[in-house]
Formats: C-alpha cells, sequence, structure tokens
C-alpha cells in the first residue's frame, strides 16, 4: 500500500497571545532583537530568554541550522509553569539541518531541560537524532521527525556519567510522526526510540511510526547499562518500517512495528490499542524480553515474518487480533494467553473481516489517531 501523505501536524485555533512572557523567533530573526512579534529573534537566543511559564512562538518557514539546538539541563519550567516552544498559530516552523554531517554528536533538538511543551514543530535532516529528550516531564506533541539519521526521536540518558536517578521520564510524546528517518549503515534509525538508558513513565499516545529503514519503535536494552523503566505504547500505530517511502531498503536494518526489548532482560512494558501493519519483519516482538508485559487490543495484519513474536517470558495478551491476505508465519505467544485473542496460525478468524483493505490515517482535531483499514475505521 503506497504511504499516504499526510499534512504538517495541525496546532490549536489561534490564541491571543500573552501579553507578557512571550518570546517571537523566526528564520529571519537575530539573536540580539527584542524577541517581540515585529522583532523577533532566533530560536537559540529564544530559548534562553524564556522563563518559567513563558512561551517561544516560533514563526512558520524553514531554520537553516547547522548545530543542535540544545535545551540545556537545568533551563527548567516547573509542573504547573511548563516552559512552551510552540508554532505559531497557523503556521509550520521547520527546522532544517541539512548542513550536519552524520555523526552521534549531530542532533537535532536536544531537549536536555525539564518540564518543557514543545508543540508543532518539524525536525528533519540532523546527522543523528532529529528530537532527541534527556529530560524529564516534558510534552511532545504534534511534531514531525523525518529525514533524520538516526532515530526520528529519542529518549536516552543525556551523557554516559548522568546517574541512572536523572535518566529520563515521565515524558509525554503526543500526536507526533516520524518517517524516513535512515542511518548510512541502515541498522539504527528508528522512528521512535526510548532505549539503552530510560527512566520510568514514559509514554507514547497517538504517535505514528512508518518508513523508517530499522523499526517503527526501539525499547532496546544492554546488559552493561541494565533495565530501563516501563514504557507505555497506546493508541499508536508502525506501518511500512525496513522501506523507506522511496522504496529504498537496507540488509542491516530490523524492520518490525514495535521492537519491545533486548539482551534477556526484563522489563514490564505496555503496549495496547496500537496497529502493526506491513513492517518488513515482525509487527510485535518481545526481541529477547523476557518480562511480563501487557499486550493488549493490538491488531497486526500482514508483517513479513510473524505479526506477534513472542518466544519466551510471562506476558499477559488479552483481545488482540492478527490477521493476513496470503500465507506467513504463524504467531508465536509464550505467556498468560486466554481465547480473547485472535491470533493466526494458518487462517483467519472471524474479525479480520472487517480489516482487510488499503490503510489510510490521519489526526482528529484534537489530536486523536484516525485510522481507516478498508470499511473499517478505528478512532483512538
Amino acid at each position: 500500500t503506497p504511504p499516504p501523505t499526510t499534512p504538517p501536524p495541525t496546532t490549536p485555533p489561534p490564541t491571543t497571545p500573552p501579553a507578557s512572557g512571550a518570546v517571537y523567533a523566526s528564520p529571519q530573526g537575530t539573536d540580539g532583537a527584542a524577541g517581540t512579534q515585529s522583532n523577533p529573534t532566533t530560536i537559540t537566543s529564544a530559548i534562553t530568554r524564556v522563563a518559567a511559564g513563558g512561551t517561544i512562538y516560533l514563526r512558520g518557514g524553514t531554520y537553516s541550522l547547522a548545530k543542535t539546538v540544545t535545551i540545556a539541563p537545568g533551563n527548567n519550567g516547573t509542573s504547573s509553569a511548563r516552559k512552551k516552544l510552540i508554532a505559531y498559530p497557523g503556521e509550520t516552523p521547520v527546522l532544517n539541518f541539512s548542513a550536519m554531517s552524520e555523526d552521534p554528536a549531530n542532533r537535532g533538538l536536544a531537549l536536555n531541560g525539564s518540564y518543557w511543551h514543545v508543540q508543532g514543530v518539524v525536525v528533519e535532516r540532523a546527522g543523528d537524532n532529529g528530537i532527541f529528550v534527556g529530560g524529564s516531564n516534558n510534552i511532545i506533541e504534534r511534531t514531525i521527525t523525518r529525514f533524520n539519521r538516526d532515530s526520528g526521536l529519542q529518549i536516552s540518558r543525556i551523557a554516559s556519567d548522568t546517574p541512572r536517578d536523572q535518566w529520563p521520564a515521565n515524558n509525554l510524546v503526543l500526536s507526533a510522526e516520524s518517517h524516513d528517518n535512515a542511518d548510512s549503515d541502515g541498522e539504527d534509525a528508528d522512528g521512535f526510540a526510548a532505549k539503552l538508558t530510560v527512566g520510568n513513565g514514559n509514554v507514547f499516545r497517538y504517535a505514528v511510526s512508518h518508513n523508517n529503514i530499522d523499526d517503527g519503535w526501539d525499547l532496546y536494552t544492554k546488559s552493561d547499562t541494565g533495565a530501563i523503566g516501563p514504557v507505555t505504547i497506546e493508541d499508536s500505530l508502525a506501518y511500512n518500517n525496513g522501506t523507506l517511502s522511496d522504496g529504498s531498503q537496507a540488509g542491516n536494518g530490523d524492520r518490525n512495528g514495535f521492537k519491545l526489548g533486548g539482551e534477556d532482560i526484563a522489563v514490564n512494558h505496555t503496549v495496547r490499542r496500537t496497529i502493526a501493519f506491513r513492517n518488513g519483519k515482525h509487527g510485535f516482538t518481545y526481541n529477547r524480553n523476557p518480562g511480563s508485559m501487557s499486550i493488549s487490543n493490538n491488531i497486526s495484519i500482514d508483517n513479513t515474518e510473524r505479526n506477534f513474536s513472542f518466544d519466551a517470558g510471562t506476558s499477559v495478551f488479552r483481545s488482540n487480533t492478527s490477521c493476513r491476505s496470503g500465507s506467513g508465519s504463524n504467531d508465536k505467544t509464550v505467556g498468560n494467553v486466554d481465547s480473547s485473542n485472535q491470533f493466526w496460525t494458518g487462517s483467519n478468524g472471524s474479525r479480520c473481516a472487517n480489516y482487510s483493505g488499503a490503510l489510510k490515517w490521519s489526526f482528529a482535531s484534537d489530536g486523536r489517531l484516525v485510522v481507516t483499514l478498508g470499511g473499517k475505521t478505528v478512532t483512538f
């Protein structure tokens, strides 16, 4: 199925900017400008000026950037007064990092502060992650990360010496899209990643990951850093991962929709009300996570190998559906599995008649994800 085209993320209806606490930035802004609507500054300068509870309005257009835009540790809002970095109503700011070379140090937007709300921003062509989240208690909403040379949006610790109690926690990725992220070796660039070194409480909701060279979601763990905090993925969609929108593939990519672990380390993730469609390997895979995950109300269709691939662990499976339009590998589930599930073991069950046909999706005006499969519409 050709990947559907979707418009840039929508922003809330225009509002009257606050009389105080607002800083304006534009592609034509200068560092020393006042930061007013008529005399905007740069995004890097605005980030250092905004106070807790204040808003940076990014005017539309392309910001041509050659260095990482960093929200530094300690540059924080509060639980009752977040700092906001948002698109000016009705406009789409694009942070373009095509001047960067591919390098792990060359991230696009590095959100290492806490209690920020980033909304309506497109981040593209960074030399590593498009958006990197090393801080905690942030909201990343209605963003697009595309054509970056590592995972589009990744949550991980800021540095190798960041103590475990400061690993990023309680971040919410909401109504976001990540696509066509690809690294030169074809095995690291996922759509979304919360892996290696993340704390508790990170959530992805109403998110869409498609046409990335590696996985849609990657929750990988490594033995040298140990277990990560449990992650929740809900009301989300992964499709066509492992193949870019132009049809390119790379032999080294894992190509799963939802990859949920690594290196035999148990982490009890939650994955619910999500869809995996025509990814290049498995739809959902435990990937050597022997934990007790909660896998419920998910739909997996026509993934190249297994729709559900869980060879170990004590995960709980409820009300999942697996369908194929032709032949394929049987699902494998080890754990607590009851009759509410309809897995694929050579033939389709009765539910599959509802999910045959082309995939289409969009975001509703309130940010919820709406997916149509054939004649069946699912509003999360």
